[in-house]
């Protein structure tokens, strides 16, 4: 299944790890950190304010729910913020070589690194 917008739902619920779900308000709780890290890079692109902890605790949680199908959902759904997200996903080992999603394909490595996350990841 290749992921798409109009399936996207199905292809999250298809990856999504049920052992450790108490039920779909949980898995709907645990897609909301996908808009929690767009308000996160959102306010680092206006601000210059990085929470890079709790950034990474949003991604070890989806992470820890979709594997590492997590990846192309995560840049599908961050779509304007590959370059904040890219050296998160890098970090926790994560970044395909590239990645398909509603019929585009990216490749890692024409997506530049912001080097103020890379500063602040290599002093964790």
């Amino acid at each position: 299944m290749t992921l798409a917008e109009d399936n996207f739902l199905l292809f999250a619920a298809k990856y999504y790890d049920v052992k450790r779900a108490a039920g779909i308000d949980e898995f709907h709780d645990d897609l909301k950190r996908i808009q929690y890290l767009k308000r996160l890079f959102k306010r680092y692109d206006d601000s210059g304010d990085l929470k890079v902890r709790l950034i990474l605790n949003h991604l070890i949680i989806l992470y820890n729910c979709f594997g590492a199908q997590a990846t192309p959902i995560l840049f599908m759904k961050l779509s304007g913020y590959h370059q904040y997200l890219k050296p998160f996903v890098v970090f926790l080992n994560f970044m395909p070589p590239s990645m398909e999603y509603d019929n585009s394909r990216i490749i890692a490595s024409d997506i530049p690194l912001d080097q103020t996350i890379i500063n602040e990841l290599r002093a964790i």
